[in-house]
């Protein structure tokens, strides 16, 4: 007979849990003593915080012992009095696995019993009254009792497992009206930071159009006039040309204000079309590298495209980078976004672009990282659920 891996580990995991569910059995009786005996102490609010803190250490032994042993995750998010309540249930389901224990302990000595009496040839229980000797049935019941005893043991044995686990889950993190209320806050929060960040956006487009497309039309206008004050058909011509530049340069401004506010080529060529339009614009080479994304949502769409922008656009003005690389994927539903340069590094995340990129990905319940250690290189990276 071959034993394979597979075996020896579900061997090993049965007994981890085992030892488990005996220590569990064992600290239910601390557990019940501890609940009785500060249950007084719950009467006065100076004693009570007391009570409560005892009640979290143990919670949190009990916490350590379901992760290691049972192999079930629960959160530590909790308050004192959840985890007197946790305690409190606890020690009954722990009590009913130390019962189970001593029940197959005691199955256990009494089938060994049995067994020496049927192999000896004595009736099952000992000589009957007239010294006959066993009967042929009685290995047969001592083997079906036996194995039915087992198997209720085991039986009983998951369950209190399984209640392990639940009560843990259930009492050892926040309640579903303090998930409520987090929420709440959550939102309010990022309302108002989404607020800001649009406020802010607009005091960037209105700087880029006052520093920039607005000064090129006051040079335009300048250039024009002496234009047509000057009589040399030569002189002229040049002012033209400058005119004629001066109007291009003014264009090109004036269509990068316009992306800031909205690009246009994600209606029409999606995250994917705006984000090559985004690299071939870029005056430092950038990579791209666009995985299946399958159908997204358009606020999500917008949100990446900006994230990838501010990125390049940080890149090409402060960290002296040749090379970006901008890579999108979506693992399950989640849509994750990195742009990586080979500059300077140093970024910081509270600056304007970075904290209002973060705050609009933050509006999007997403997550916002930026890595960005003295040296390079930079990553920054941005997971928007897009289911």
């Amino acid at each position: 007979m071959v034993t394979t891996g597979a075996d020896l580990s579900t061997v090993r995991r049965v007994g981890v849990s085992t030892v488990g569910l005996l220590i569990g059995g064992a600290t239910a009786f601390v557990e019940f003593g501890y609940v009785v005996l500060t249950a007084p102490l719950l009467l006065f609010p100076a004693t009570r915080s007391r009570a409560f803190a005892g009640a979290r250490v143990l919670a949190e032994l009990e916490r350590r012992r379901i992760a290691k042993y049972l192999d079930s995750e629960a959160s530590g998010d909790y308050a004192g009095f959840r985890a007197l309540q946790y305690l409190a249930v606890r020690s009954i389901v722990g009590g009913l696995g130390a019962g189970i224990f001593l029940l197959m302990l005691f199955g256990t000595i009494g089938g060994v019993i049995m067994l020496g009496q049927v192999l000896s040839g004595l009736p099952v229980g000992g000589t009957d009254p007239v010294g006959t000797d066993s009967d042929w049935y009685d290995p047969v019941a001592v083997l079906l009792f036996g194995t039915l005893l087992a198997f209720l043991a085991v039986q009983g044995l998951v369950g209190v497992a399984s209640l392990d686990r639940h009560l843990a889950q259930h009492f050892l993190g926040p309640t579903s009206q303090e998930l409520l209320r987090r929420r709440l806050s959550f939102v309010t929060r990022s309302r108002a930071e989404v607020v800001d960040a649009v406020n802010d956006e607009r005091r960037r487009i209105e700087r880029a159009l006052h520093d920039g497309v607005q000064q090129r039309l006051v040079a335009l206008g300048m250039v024009l006039g002496r234009a047509r004050r000057s009589s040399d058909p030569d002189r002229t011509d040049e002012l033209l040309r400058q005119a004629h530049e001066e109007a291009q340069q003014a264009l090109l401004d004036l269509r990068e204000v316009a992306w800031r506010v909205y690009p246009v080529a994600l209606d029409s060529g999606g995250l994917h079309g705006a984000l090559e339009s985004l690299a071939e614009r870029s005056s430092v080479p950038v990579t791209l590298t666009f995985g299946p994304a399958g159908q997204l949502d358009t606020a999500i769409e917008t949100v990446a495209y900006f994230v990838v922008s501010e990125a390049v656009t940080n890149t090409i003005k402060h960290a002296r980078a040749d090379r970006i690389e901008v890579d999108v994927s979506r693992t399950g539903g989640v849509l994750v976004v990195s742009v990586r340069d080979n500059g300077a590094g140093g970024a910081r995340p509270a600056g304007d672009g970075l904290s209002g990129l973060a705050r609009r990905v933050s509006a999007a319940d997403g997550r916002f990282t930026v890595d960005s250690p003295p040296g390079g290189p930079t990553t920054i990276r941005a997971e928007l659920p897009c289911e």
